[in-house]
């Protein structure tokens, strides 16, 4: 079954949007995603979504955030987490952003990690998410699928997204992010992940939910 095969399969199965799906198809403008993204890290859709319609219900551009006290930012992005440095991080963004880009968030990889605080995950999902420039963003989801299926067998995201482009077609990039994780949220979960019901079974390396019974049993003796 070729990589796109694979990926169509997966896309019958999901439900719903994640939640930079959901700005990107509304058009959201890059800077929003942008922030979003930072907002993302290490906290789950829903609390993201909270935050970023809170926030930018007050601050939506990079001259309004940039001049609002940390003190009224926090608050608004708290659900999302090690809030006072995500505060501190999306006010440092909105300055450089105006000071060096005319407001404007940069549309090539390089410019964008240089941005304070984005890597390569955070720059890849602007370039994906709001410019539609083919990168291959890699989250847990992401590094943890693509080991499972043995498109790659690597240790950590930077690895992976190498591997990954090296190997999966460039066609498929725009998509593979937006499928790998809403498919690591609803079904190939870290933990029991959901095999039984997987429409990729049959061709995936192993039967985690089994594999994941034995190392509980063992303990258990």
């Amino acid at each position: 079954m070729s990589y796109k095969e694979i990926l169509d399969k997966i896309e019958t199965q999901l439900e719903g949007e994640a939640h930079l799906d959901e700005l990107a198809n509304k058009k959201q403008d890059p800077f929003k995603i942008l922030i979003s993204t930072i907002l993302s890290a290490r906290t789950r859709d829903a609390n993201t979504r909270i935050a970023t319609e809170k926030l930018f219900a007050k601050y939506n551009n990079p001259k309004s955030l940039s001049e609002a006290d940390i003190e009224d930012i926090e608050p608004l992005v708290k659900s999302s987490g090690f809030y006072k440095v995500k505060a501190a991080r999306i006010k440092e963004v909105s300055n450089v952003l105006i000071k060096k880009y005319n407001s404007k968030v940069p549309e090539n990889y390089e410019n964008l990690i240089d941005l304070p605080g984005v890597g390569s995950k955070t720059a890849n999902c602007v370039l994906v998410y709001a410019f539609k420039i083919p990168a291959i963003p890699v989250d847990v989801h992401v590094n943890r699928i693509s080991n499972r299926l043995g498109w790659v067998k690597t240790k950590n995201p930077l690895q992976t997204e190498v591997a990954l482009k090296k190997t999966v077609p460039k066609e498929l990039w725009l998509k593979l992010n937006r499928l790998f994780v809403r498919f690591g949220q609803q079904i190939c979960v870290s933990i029991r992940p959901k095999c039984e019901i997987c429409v990729i079974k049959d061709i995936c390396p192993k039967d985690f939910s089994m594999e994941l019974a034995k190392k509980k049993k063992k303990k258990k003796e």
